[in-house]
């Protein structure tokens, strides 16, 4: 950029260049200051990007498929049975809705985690962890106790959902023939 040169005091014109170098060169000071939350940044989005899909997706499918049916089968018929009918038809929502949120989050994720330019949503960041924290607080203080409740009144329900759960995390070994 050329700015005019001011014959009659040609010192000043050296004076002014400075100014600009100088206020130049506090931004690029500011630059390791900048670059420490970004790297934090792109690996909390990747960290996510690999936990979510494992960990979240796992989670409900493993309620979904041991968890419900189980204590499904051993409520008592009537009100405790249209309660816990009531209490899984929520909890699926929940895990529904926490998947789409994750879904419509992840590619602007993905942007974060390579250090790209991105328009991430924050209110759907938010929503998906204030929705997950509500969706956990409710199966902590509700579901899981009288899930509990239910299966221990049969030691053989309680030991059947365990050796379900350690079946489906047991590493696979293959036989030799």
């Amino acid at each position: 950029m050329s700015t005019p040169v001011d014959t009659d005091q040609p010192l000043l014109n050296f004076s002014n260049c400075h100014i600009g170098i100088l206020a130049q060169l506090d931004r690029l000071n500011q630059l390791p200051a900048l670059l420490a939350p970004a790297e934090l940044a792109r690996k909390t989005a990747q960290q996510a990007l690999e936990f979510f899909p494992k960990a979240v997706y796992q989670h409900h499918a493993e309620e979904e498929q041991e968890l419900f049916p189980a204590v499904r089968a051993s409520a008592h018929a009537g009100a405790e049975r249209l309660q816990v009918e009531s209490m899984i038809d929520r909890l699926k929502a929940q895990h529904r809705e926490l998947e789409r949120l994750w879904e419509d989050l992840e590619p602007e994720l993905r942007k974060v985690a390579k250090g790209q330019s991105t328009n991430l949503d924050s209110q759907k960041l938010f929503r998906l962890v204030d929705t997950y924290q509500a969706h956990a607080r409710y199966e902590e203080s509700d579901f899981l106790p009288l899930s509990h409740t239910i299966l221990k009144r049969n030691d053989h329900h309680m030991a059947a959902l365990g050796l379900s759960l350690h079946l489906r995390h047991a590493p696979y070994i293959p036989s030799h023939i």
